[in-house]
C-alpha cells in the first residue's frame, strides 16, 4: 500500500454551518462548525441517498484524516468503496460534534447544548439546501454509534436507517462498572474534586495520567443523561437511584419499546461490534438485537467479529454500503 494520499476520485466539500443551536452553549464551545460532504464520482447534481458519519467520545471532524499505521485514512476508504468497490452512490455527511468535554452523545442537554437539535434541524436542513437528497441514514461508533441509535428513534421523519459500531448500550454494563474507579480516583489524586481533576487535565497533556479516560467520560456522560449531577455518592460510590434511572431513560436497550413504531418504519438496521471490547458493547449490540426482535424487528444486520473496541475504521465501508444499498 502506497504510504500518502492518492488524488480522491469523488469530491468532498468543506463548509462550515453558524448554529443557532449552539448559540450561548454552556460550554462556551464554538457555535461555527465544519461540515464536510463527500459525493461520488459523476453524482454532483443527483438526488442521492445520504449518510449521516458521527464520531466518538473526544472525536472532532479533522480526526477522519488521520491514519493508523499500514491502514488508508476514513476518507481513503470512503472514497475507495464508491470508486472502486461498487457501492450504490450516496453521499456521506461528517458532522462535527465535540465538545470541551470530550462529546455530546448527540443529545440536547443543559450542561453541554443543543446537539440534538443542531443535527436534526439544522445540519440536515443545511445539506437538503445544497445537495439533492433522497433519503437519510446514520451510522457511528462508540458514542456515534450511540447517536445512530437513538437518533432515527426521536427523529423518524429525518432518518430511514441506522448502522452501529460497538455504540453505547445497556449501561449497567459499559458505565456501572466506571463509577468506583472514579470515586478512588478523586479521592487518591483529587481531593474528591472533579473541579481538581479538570484543573490537572487542562494543565498537560491529555490522557498522560492513568485514570484520565474514565475521569472524563463518566462526567461527560453525566453532563449528557442528568445535566451534569453524578448518579452516585462521590465518596462512597453509592447510586444515586432517580439520577442513575436518568441515565437509563436513555439507554438505547431500554427505548426501544417506547420508540417501536419508529423502529419498525426504518429500511435499514446494522449492528456489530468487536467480540473483546473492553466496554462490553458486544453485549450492549445483542440485548438492542434481543430488543428489536421482541417489537418484531428482526431483518437486522449483526455480526460479532474479533475485535477490541479501537481500531475497528475498517467496518465503516460494511455499514455504509449497507445502508446505501437499502436507502
Amino acid at each position: 500500500m502506497e504510504p500518502w494520499s492518492k488524488e480522491r476520485a469523488g469530491r468532498l466539500d468543506e463548509h462550515e454551518l453558524e448554529s443557532a443551536a449552539l448559540t450561548g452553549n454552556p460550554l462556551g464551545d464554538p457555535s461555527r462548525r465544519p461540515l464536510w460532504v463527500y459525493s461520488p464520482p459523476g453524482t454532483d447534481d443527483e438526488a442521492l441517498p445520504a449518510v449521516y458519519l458521527i464520531q466518538g467520545m473526544t472525536g472532532q471532524i479533522d480526526m477522519w484524516r488521520n491514519r493508523s499505521a499500514f491502514r488508508p485514512t476514513l476518507l481513503e476508504l470512503v472514497d475507495r468503496l464508491f470508486a472502486e468497490e461498487g457501492c450504490p452512490p450516496a453521499r456521506v455527511v461528517f458532522v462535527d460534534a465535540w465538545t470541551s468535554l470530550g462529546g455530546s452523545q448527540f443529545l440536547d442537554s443543559p450542561a453541554t447544548g443543543n446537539y440534538h437539535t443542531y443535527l436534526c434541524d439544522e445540519v440536515v436542513t443545511f445539506v437538503d439546501e445544497r445537495y439533492p437528497t433522497s433519503a437519510r441514514g446514520i451510522a457511528g461508533k462508540s458514542s456515534g454509534g450511540y447517536g445512530a441509535m437513538v437518533t432515527p428513534m426521536l427523529r423518524p421523519d429525518l432518518f430511514h436507517g441506522l448502522a452501529t459500531h460497538a455504540g453505547d448500550a445497556l449501561f449497567e454494563l459499559c458505565y456501572l462498572t466506571e463509577f468506583p474507579q472514579v470515586v478512588r480516583a478523586l479521592r487518591d489524586h483529587y481531593e474528591g474534586s472533579y473541579d481538581r481533576f479538570w484543573e490537572d487535565f487542562r494543565s498537560r497533556p491529555a490522557f498522560t495520567k492513568p485514570a484520565d479516560p474514565v475521569l472524563l467520560n463518566t462526567y461527560a456522560m453525566a453532563a449528557c443523561y442528568s445535566a451534569g449531577e453524578l448518579p452516585f455518592d462521590a465518596v462512597t460510590g453509592q447510586l444515586k437511584d432517580d439520577v442513575w434511572a436518568r441515565w437509563l431513560a436513555w439507554d438505547p436497550v431500554r427505548m426501544v419499546d417506547g420508540h417501536a413504531e419508529a423502529l419498525r418504519g426504518l429500511r435499514a438496521i446494522y449492528l456489530d461490534a468487536g467480540n473483546r471490547d473492553e466496554y462490553y458493547l458486544d453485549l450492549g449490540a445483542e440485548a438492542f438485537k434481543k430488543a428489536l426482535a421482541r417489537i418484531g424487528v428482526t431483518d437486522v444486520f449483526f455480526e460479532l467479529f474479533d475485535a477490541k473496541h479501537g481500531a475497528i475504521e475498517y467496518r465503516y465501508p460494511l455499514a455504509i454500503r449497507y445502508l446505501a444499498e437499502r436507502l
